[in-house]
């Protein structure tokens, strides 16, 4: 099992480590053609914005659009739930536009607004994860092909559509990789089937 994360701009090492912790091949992708020898890809948080040019300018947009399109796992923490989403509602940037969820950008207020919490979600596991907020988004809507898998203060922070996961917190930077472990068995369904 072979994953990338996307490491144009913000934090890419925090991924890259949690994978390898967990026996997963590790690489940073920074060109369109290396998107053919993973099996997975992270869009770690950073500026959306940025990172959206930057997918742009680098070549990978077209290829990793259609690739998400036709099933390429793929999961977006923070910025990278903002460049999965068809729908801003704060900004007129759209970027990879394949996952049916609209996003509040900034979200939570600036940078001191960031905050930690631990919330039990059943579906990435039986105990309590820590969630850290950083300048976070959230989704304000989804449509019925999505799941919805956690919800805090009735906003809700992670999604699930098909092949795509979104988390508006960052499991990287926590020493917990239940979340990690979620998205490589995502990756290893994909490869199998």
């Amino acid at each position: 099992m072979k994953i990338a994360v996307l490491a144009l701009q913000g934090g890419v090492k925090e991924h890259i480590n949690h994978l390898k912790s967990l026996g997963c091949e590790a690489i940073e992708l920074r060109k369109a053609e290396e998107l053919d020898q993973v099996d997975g890809l992270i869009l770690p948080g950073g500026e959306s914005t940025t990172i959206g040019m930057l997918l742009k300018k680098t070549g990978i947009f077209h290829k990793l659009r259609e690739m998400i399109i036709n099933g390429f796992p793929v999961w977006g923490t923070c910025a990278g739930m903002i460049l999965l989403a068809k729908n801003i509602e704060n900004d007129e940037a759209r970027h990879l536009q394949t996952m049916d969820i609209t996003v509040m950008r900034n979200a939570y207020g600036s940078q001191i607004n960031s905050f930690l919490t631990e919330k039990k979600i059943e579906e990435f596991s039986n105990e309590p994860v820590p969630l850290v907020f950083i300048r976070a988004p959230y989704i304000i809507s989804v449509k019925p092909n999505v799941q919805i898998i956690c919800e805090i203060n009735n906003n809700i922070v992670s999604a699930r559509q098909d092949n795509m996961l979104a988390t508006a917190f960052h499991p990287e930077l926590t020493n917990n990789l239940e979340i990690h472990k979620y998205f490589i068995n995502m990756c290893r369904k994909n490869n199998s089937s």
